[in-house]
């Protein structure tokens, strides 16, 4: 099973300390024949996180793309910055479970990786995870329901 949705694109944003494991992802991604919209950036010069991963959220909320990643040094700032949208759940994973948890737990929209602690591999099998995990609705529905500001 997949959470991947016909005629959807997979978004993706990072800043400059993600663009090298964001362009892995964009291959393996290529690979697997997933299409995806890169909302940036576009090298590895410095750059704020916050200009793309406002784009990448709002083609989200708008439902023009689903899911989205997001990948920064850390992964704290472009989450952070993410989970600023009403419409999105954003979830910082650096383990296999946590992706499969944020998925079926949280209902998570985007997953966030940290690109300065996790090696590519490892974040290969994330994706993986996140985006064949189901959400488990359920008990999880209420408690979802309640996160957006009222």
């Amino acid at each position: 099973m997949s959470i991947l949705q016909p005629g959807k694109k997979v978004a993706l944003c990072s800043d400059h300390a993600g663009y090298e494991l964001k362009s892995i992802v964009e291959g393996y991604l290529t690979s697997q024949g997933i299409e995806y919209e890169d909302f940036g950036t576009f090298s590895a010069e410095s750059c704020d996180y916050a200009d793309y991963a406002h784009p990448c959220a709002k083609a989200v909320e708008e439902g023009r793309c689903y899911p989205a990643i997001g990948i920064c040094g850390s992964g704290n700032g472009i989450n952070m910055t993410l989970n600023k949208h009403q419409g999105i759940r954003s979830a910082l994973c650096w383990e296999v479970e946590l992706a499969r948890l944020a998925r079926a737990h949280n209902d998570a929209n985007i997953l966030v990786m940290p690109a300065r602690f996790i090696e590519p591999t490892l974040a290969l099998a994330i994706v993986d995870e996140f985006l064949a995990t189901p959400f488990d609705g359920g008990r999880h529905e209420k408690r979802i329901a309640k996160i957006p500001c009222q």
